[in-house]
This record gives C-alpha cells, structure tokens and sequence, in this order.
C-alpha cells in the first residue's frame, strides 16, 4: 500500500529499498481474535514500522483501531479487550510516497448495503490516478491519499451496484493494475486476493481442527508460525480465496489468469529469513547466493562479515565457499526502529553507528569481506565503508547479494526516482570510489534467480533490469524513470 504522490520527503534516506506493508487477518469464532492480529503484526512489524491497525468484526459491528507507531505502541492489552469479534483484519503501514499520517494508516473500512467491509493492502496500484478520477464523485468521501483506499471504494461501488461478495471483489480487483494483495474482511467471511502477478506474497493456514474454520491469512509464513498457525499454501497469483465460518474448505476461484512474477527482492531482503517460500526458508535461500557470489566474485581477505541482519546469511555463505572466516565485525542495535524524533546534524553526521557499532578488536589489520544484500542510493554505505576503515580495517572488499539496482519500483518498494539509484547514475567503478571500497562486485541476475530453485520466469526483476511485467501509462513510467530515453522507457 502506497501513498498517492503528495509534497515533501526525508532528505536522509537508507540504501535499503523499503518495503510497503504487512496484512494479516484471522477468522477464529470463540477466540480472541485480536490478540492474535496483534501477535501476527508483530511478526510482520519488519514490513513496515510507521503504523498500525487492526478491524475487528463483532456480528454486523466493526470496530476499528489504528494509530501512528509501532504495534506494540499502537496497542496495548485495554485495547485489545475491548475489540472482541470473530474476524480481525490487522494491517503495518510503511508509506513510501506522500506524508506518513494516521488518515492514512490501514485497514479501509467501508459501509455497503451487505454490511461493513474492512480491507488491508500490499502493494502499490499503478493506475491510481485514473482509478481515483473514475470515482470522482465520492471524492467527499475520500479520507486518505491512499490507493488502498480506492481499492476499497471500488469495491463498495460493486456491492452497492447489486453485485455479491465475491463478484463485487473480482470487478473491483478488475479495475486495478499493479500489485495487491488484499485481506478483506465480510459479514460473509475472509477474503483474500491476490494480483495476477502476485507480485507482493500472501499465505493461508488454519489453527484446531478444519471443522472449527479457524483461518488466517498472512504477508509471510512467520506471521502463522507466531500464534502456531499451520501453513496450508499460497494465495496463488490471481486467485481470490473465500473462508466461510463453519466451512472446513475454502472456496478457491482463479479471477486472473497472468504469469507469476513474484518480486524477486522479497527473496533477498524483505521477508524474514525464517518466512518459506518455495518449500525452503529464506535463510536457505540467502546462504545459497552468498556461495554464489563467492564463486563469482573471489577476493584474498583475512575476514567475512555481514551486514545485520539481512547480509548474514549471505556472507556465511560466502565464507563457507571462500574459505575465509566469518565473523561479527558489526553489531546492530535491534531496538532501533524508524523513529519521529529527528536527530542533530551532528548525529546524521555519525549516520551508521545509530543503527550499526564496528568491533575493532576483530577488525583491526583485517582485509574485510563485507557482505550486503543492496545497495540503492549509495549514503549509509559509504558511512559504513568509513566506519570500518576507523575500526582497523586495512582493506574493505564490498560484495552485494544481488545485482545493481538501476530502475525503481512501481508496484510497492520505495526505490526514488532513477536519477537517485547510484547504478544507474555511476559506473562501478565509480561506485566503487563514492563508497571508498578497495573492491565491489555485485551477484549476477543469473545467480539470483538461479539460487532459488524455481523457474527464473516466476520473479520480478524489473528493478535490475526494468522489464515492468504490469503496462502503465506513459506518465507514471516517466515520473520515476528519469534518466531513460523516451523510447527506452516506452519498451521497459
């Protein structure tokens, strides 16, 4: 879920793409489904730090929840208790474009002729402009900037329009181009929605027996394995998933019929290493191309280290390949989240070491082998290259888990416009010299799509190479896509 293009951005801004959100949902008649939203949020709560909520629906009541922060200070126990009910949909916010406001802050909820709705989104629509202008008239109704909530009102507009549950979804999902993955939230039950790419993941299980029909639906994996849900599959690419109380079998309906393209980044960076995707965990996963990009991209060092948390992974990998040691030249501080308290100059100054503390006494007269998993704009690392450097280090040698990113995103990652991508701007050569490494290598597209066992047609990698798999208009290609020739930008 994003934002719709409104003023103002953190000129401080991290080399790490950033991730939307998080949706989770559950269905659990007699239990107290709010508590387990909460739990299963916070499993998620790495999607997206800014915000939080959490609908819960108590026979045709709703009640709704939602503040800016993280869940555990969204939320507290005299909250949860006065949110009982049979269906919650739970929702974390990291807005990429526009303000971060707590009108923005999901889930959607709506009032139809059937009864309220209630809607989580991941993702980011493309045509939200034009989706905004078809729904013009409602446009006193509109509370937020946010394509989320379009979605929801195109939905509203379908049920309103004599349509049932399920047809009222597909029409409106029919409307939308880009990436969603929806939780919705019915008097009729749980509905769970994915794009025809399912660019953005969504899983499902169930908890107790199958008779019970106590069903949740997640972002991820982990957020099943926190209240000890089972995991039963994918929300396939184009499917909607309909959970009925009393029913131990969804209802399972193809709307979409498009070729998979999950977004290879959530392989690499956004999804937790312990979340499973293709039968494996990320972990796997993540060590797999770390030896990859050892086999590719050999260097002479006394040590490997990794960028916590998501570079670790990677770099045991690469040690184990390489043959040189791994260890722990970094430790990060894990309580720090994003944060609404804005630091001195001083303190930007010092930049990396807030989130990031060098250990000299394993560093120093060290060639180091520091293992990343991105890099997008090029600022943070550059402070951590020198952080090293006043450590000891005697070399630093920079590798990335993953190719150059040189295009944004347009279906859900905070990338910039082109003209802030360092690889798209610089050689490497040049990168190398911003950063002050004494080499940089990044990991083959071939070597990341091979390292996940599954077909290389299934992912995503418009980042890497701007081959967009959803068609947009030509303005909102050109708002992002800075430096590419009109003709190029046409054909990406």
């Amino acid at each position: 879920m994003t934002s719709l293009p409104v003023s103002g951005a953190g000129s401080e801004r991290p080399d790490k793409p950033e991730e939307a959100c998080g949706v989770f949902a559950v269905m659990a008649p007699g239990q107290a489904v709010a508590n387990l939203t909460y739990f299963g949020l916070y499993a998620l709560q790495h999607r997206g730090q800014e915000s939080a909520g959490i609908a819960v629906f108590d026979g045709s009541e709703v009640r709704l929840h939602k503040d800016m922060g993280l869940v555990s200070q969204v939320f507290d126990q005299d909250v949860l208790e006065r949110m009982p009910g049979d269906l919650a949909i739970g929702h974390n916010r990291y807005s990429t474009t526009g303000s971060s406001r707590v009108c923005n802050a999901q889930p959607v909820v709506l009032m139809t002729r059937l009864g309220p709705l209630s809607l989580a989104h991941n993702g980011n629509l493309v045509n939200a402009a034009q989706l905004r202008t078809e729904l013009d008239h409602r446009s006193g109704e509109f509370t937020s900037t946010t394509d989320s909530e379009l979605i929801a009102f195109a939905l509203q507009q379908a049920v309103d329009g004599g349509l049932d549950w399920s047809d009222a979804i597909q029409q409106a999902a029919s409307r939308c181009q880009g990436a969603f993955s929806l939780a919705i939230g019915t008097p009729e039950g749980l509905f769970a929605l994915r794009d025809g790419h399912g660019i953005r993941p969504l899983v499902f299980g169930h908890m107790g027996e199958r008779e019970q029909a106590q069903w949740v639906v997640s972002s991820e994996t982990c957020g099943l394995d926190i209240i000890g849900a089972s995991f039963d599959g994918d929300v396939q690419p184009g499917e909607l998933v309909h959970f009925r109380p009393g029913d131990p079998v969804p209802d399972r309906r193809r709307w979409i019929d498009e070729p998979a393209k999950l977004c290879v980044f959530e392989m690499i960076y956004f999804a937790r290493p312990d979340s499973r995707f293709f039968g494996e965990s990320l972990y796997s996963y993540r060590v797999r191309i770390g030896e990859v990009l050892a086999r590719e991209t050999p260097v002479e060092a006394d040590i490997v280290i990794g960028v916590p948390d998501s570079g670790i992974p990677a770099a045991i990998g690469y040690s184990g390949v390489s043959g040189i040691p791994f260890g722990d030249g970094l430790i990060k501080n894990r309580y720090v989240g994003r944060t609404f308290i804005q630091p001195t100059q001083a303190m930007r100054e010092a930049g990396i070491r807030v989130k990031l503390n060098p250990l000299p006494d394993v560093l120093a007269g060290k060639r180091v082998v520091v293992i990343d998993d991105s890099i997008v704009r090029g600022t943070t690392s550059r402070k951590l290259v020198q952080a090293l450097r006043d450590a000891g280090a005697t070399e630093v040698h920079m590798r990335i888990s993953s190719p150059p990113v040189t295009h944004p995103c347009f279906y859900g990652i905070d990338t910039d416009t082109q003209d802030h991508l360092i690889a798209a701007r610089l050689t490497l050569a040049e990168i190398s010299q911003h950063l002050g490494v004494d080499t940089l290598a990044y990991l083959s597209k071939v070597g990341m799509v091979e390292a996940a066992q599954t077909h290389s047609s299934h992912f995503c990698t418009a980042c890497f190479d701007g081959a967009y798999p959803i068609e947009m208009q030509e303005e909102v290609r050109r708002s992002k896509l800075m430096l590419e020739p009109a003709g190029l930008a046409a054909r990406a």
